[in-house]
């Protein structure tokens, strides 16, 4: 799963990136520990034209009665996403892709659990494939929600953790948020060999109270 992550660069820099004609994000960067529940920038297109908009990270199924009327459903797995009744319609026709410099991971190691930051090697950002949902409650006051998509880890990633974000690479953005017809579920899949740079960082990034640029910086023993 992916439970962290960061956003550094600003938010005109993230549209022209997303070749995103109107922004709509209010997000303050940099962010480098961005956790579920927070309000996040999300590039979605509208008639073919692509925005960057704001959405709660966790996915909110509309038969809650609640934001938290069930589990906190932050990450969709690609293998059942099609068949799941929460996710099903919105990988349809309701996709989005979340921007990101770079993202946390946990390892299992001796009872604890030791923090990792990945991010690209090429490039300052990179867009996870993501859904997005319209929750409204019993008041008919509207909430939009987003989860991201995980696959089954690669060899990059799987001595750290048995899942990942599935990312999408700018010339198929167009594919995966719909505006070149059907095939999005090809993208699912694990970053190739070498798409990331990884290093240990501290255990401050286990509280999503601390933010600071610290977070990302190499763990010193």
């Amino acid at each position: 799963m992916c439970g962290r992550f960061a956003l550094t660069l600003p938010l005109d820099a993230v549209a022209g990136w997303f070749d995103a004609v109107q922004v709509k994000a209010d997000f303050d960067v940099p962010k480098y520990n961005i956790c579920p529940t927070l309000k996040i920038p999300v590039a979605v297109s509208f008639e073919g034209a692509r925005q960057l908009v704001s959405m709660r990270w966790g996915f909110i199924p509309n038969w809650y009665k609640a934001p938290n009327d069930g589990p906190m459903l932050i990450n969709a797995r690609s293998e059942t996403i099609a068949e799941k009744p929460a996710f099903r319609a919105a990988a349809k026709a309701r996709r989005c892709l979340i921007p990101a410099s770079g993202f946390y991971e946990w390892q299992r190691e001796q009872g604890k659990k030791l923090p990792w930051y990945f991010k690209p090697k090429a490039g300052e950002l990179m867009a996870f494939a993501g859904i997005w949902q319209v929750w409204k409650d019993a008041e008919d006051q509207r909430l939009v929600t987003c989860a991201m998509v995980t696959t089954e880890a690669g060899n990059e990633m799987s001595a750290i953790h048995h899942r990942e974000p599935v990312v999408v690479q700018r010339g198929d953005f167009g594919l995966w948020l719909g505006e070149q017809g059907h095939g999005a579920a090809t993208l699912m899949l694990a970053a190739g060999e070498g798409f990331y740079r990884k290093h240990r960082v501290g255990l401050a990034v286990n509280s999503g109270r601390v933010e600071s640029a610290a977070l990302i910086e190499p763990w010193q023993e």
